[in-house]
C-alpha cells in the first residue's frame, strides 16, 4: 500500500528533543544514552512516556524473577504477536542472560507444532506455555499456574505474569503505530 496523506504514519519526535528535560534525561539514563524509536513515539504524550519509563523501567531493572525467564517471555510475546522490533530488542538481553542461539532461534517457532521444548528447562518450557496461553488465549491453565508457583514461588509467578502483559502492550504500540528500526542496532 502505498503511503498517502490518510495512512502516513505518525511521525517520529526528533532524536535530539530536549524538553521536558527531567523525562529526556531518565529516558536517556534507562537507555545507555539513547532514545530508540519507541521512546521517539511514546514522546508524543508526555504523560504516557513518563508512565511507560518508570512502569517498564521497574521490569527491565528490578525484578526478582530471572532475567532469563524475563527475556524468554518478552521474547515469545514479540514472536507471538509479530512484533520484529521487539524481538530484535529482546533477543540480544536474553542471549546475555544465558539464554543460547538455538533457543533464540527456537523461540521464533513458540505457537508451532515444531516449538522444541528440549531446548528449554522445565521451567523454560512452563514460562514459554504461560506466554503463549496470556497472549492467544487470555485464559490460563490452572495446572500450569500451579507448577510455576512451585517453581518460581509468588512473588516471581506475579512478576512473570505482569511481564507478559506489559509486553504484549509493547507489541501492540508497536505494531499499531508502526514503530521500526533504528537505523543502527542497538548497543
Amino acid at each position: 500500500m502505498s503511503e498517502t496523506p490518510q495512512n502516513r504514519p505518525i511521525p517520529y519526535i526528533p532524536i535530539d528533543l530536549a524538553e521536558p528535560a527531567d523525562l529526556v534525561a531518565a529516558i536517556r539514563k534507562r537507555r545507555g544514552g539513547d532514545f530508540i524509536n519507541l521512546d521517539r513515539m511514546l514522546l508524543h504524550s508526555i504523560p504516557i512516556a513518563e508512565g511507560w519509563n518508570h512502569f517498564v523501567g521497574e521490569i527491565r531493572n528490578n525484578l526478582a524473577l530471572d532475567p532469563k525467564l524475563r527475556e524468554l517471555a518478552m521474547c515469545g510475546v514479540a514472536v507471538l504477536n509479530g512484533a520484529e522490533y521487539e524481538f530484535f530488542h529482546h533477543a540480544p538481553p536474553f542471549r546475555k542472560a544465558g539464554g543460547t542461539e538455538e533457543q533464540v532461534e527456537a523461540l521464533r517457532l513458540l505457537g508451532t507444532p515444531q516449538f522444541p521444548k528440549a531446548c528449554f528447562s522445565p521451567v523454560e518450557c512452563d514460562a514459554a506455555e504461560l506466554t503463549l496461553q496470556m497472549t492467544r488465549n487470555i485464559q490460563v491453565d490452572d495446572q500450569l499456574m500451579v507448577r510455576l508457583r512451585d517453581a518460581l514461588g509468588n512473588t516471581c509467578t506475579v512478576e512473570l505474569v505482569t511481564v507478559i502483559a506489559a509486553y504484549n502492550m509493547v507489541s501492540r504500540f508497536l505494531i499499531a503505530l508502526k514503530v521500526g528500526p533504528e537505523d543502527h542496532p542497538p548497543a
